[in-house]
């Protein structure tokens, strides 16, 4: 008996042991593994956000407003669109500031893989992209150098290069498919591009350094920051004319509000503006082109985007480093989420 005791207290010793020792490193391996972006991949739209400042991607669940993975890409990733197919997410990548190191590329990402599995020659310092709707053509913003360059996707060849003014750095396709819209900061200028011949066949006035354009879904109407005017510029997209100019109200102590990233809700009533400096989302009625409400979010918004369901927004704030998430009903924010270093742009994929 006093044997078979010992062998029992051992045996539970034993047990104790594996328990103090085994069992807290099988849960970090565990946790590792979810970090790594083994767990489990979300089931509803993702949001993907470049952070320029230290080359990621971050990865939001956005049924969740929480961070589950980051896909370091290198460089200085800024625009970031979904891919034509809707399978694949499309980020710029140019030099980082005062940096040797980098490239002058658009970087193709396969979202279950992670990883970059494409890239397309650009111009130098290409800041913003559209990839045409058949697939066939990558439109790019060059701001270096003062382009629109144009890649035939099947050759990966730079196919026209067209001067388009300083500093170009928005771009956006008419729905269409017929005009490419190229904002240039310095010049004040916006250049419409002909997609059937790869020219420039006019240029319009709009308010003091135009950051991004957008056109609303049926294409009679596109819409303009600018981030010194302090504006949205109304245009008619037919014509290519300046019709209407929206004048936004200095923020606190009188500062002006630095519009810059802008997207159109589904049913083409309200247009989110992200303000830069402002630190706010400037809603806009686009029925009378007035401001509807300020909502205060995260300090520098630069890119903005919309849920699928149009019932949530987001902001990617460079200097705060997060993204806040806007309840589109009540307009509040109802979440923030933090990111990688100098928060971008945004792309959705649903």
């Amino acid at each position: 008996m006093p044997v078979r005791g010992h062998k029992v207290l051992c045996s539970r010793s034993r047990h104790r042991k594996w328990l103090t020792t085994s069992l807290p490193c099988f849960f970090f391996v565990i946790g590792l593994l979810a970090i790594s972006g083994c767990a489990t991949k979300p089931k509803g739209p993702v949001a993907y956000v470049s952070n320029e400042r230290d080359g990621t991607i971050t990865v939001i669940d956005m049924l969740k407003d929480r961070v589950v993975s980051t896909i370091r890409v290198g460089a200085r990733p800024r625009g970031i669109r979904l891919g034509p197919n809707g399978k694949t997410i499309w980020v710029a990548l140019s030099y980082p500031t005062n940096q040797s190191q980098g490239e002058d590329k658009i970087a193709v990402i396969d979202p279950d893989s992670e990883r970059v599995i494409a890239k397309y020659d650009a111009g130098t310092d290409p800041e913003q992209f559209v990839v045409n709707k058949a697939g066939t053509r990558l439109y790019i913003a060059n701001e270096d150098a003062g382009t629109a360059s144009v890649t035939d996707l099947n050759t990966n060849r730079v196919i026209a290069s067209m001067a388009v003014g300083i500093e170009p750095e928005g771009i956006a396709e008419s729905p269409d498919g017929r005009c490419v819209y190229v904002t240039s900061e310095s010049n004040s200028i916006v250049s419409v591009i002909d997609t059937q011949t790869n020219q420039v066949v006019k240029t319009f006035l709009v308010g003091a350094r135009p950051r991004e354009a957008v056109f609303s879904a049926e294409g009679s109407r596109a819409y303009v920051t600018a981030e010194n005017g302090d504006t949205i510029s109304v245009v008619d997209a037919r014509n290519h004319q300046v019709i209407q100019t929206i004048g936004l109200p200095r923020g606190d102590n009188a500062a002006p509000l630095k519009p810059k990233g802008i997207v159109i809700s589904s049913d083409g009533k309200s247009i989110y503006v992200a303000t830069g400096r402002g630190n706010a989302v400037a809603v806009i009625n686009t029925e009378n082109q007035k401001l509807v409400t300020l909502i205060p979010v995260g300090q520098r918004p630069w890119g903005i985007a919309l849920s699928p369901d149009g019932s949530k927004l987001y902001t990617a704030n460079g200097l705060s480093n997060d993204v806040s998430i806007i309840d589109v009903a009540t307009h509040r924010v109802i979440a923030t989420v933090s990111a990688g270093q100098g928060p971008w742009g945004i792309a959705i994929k649903p």
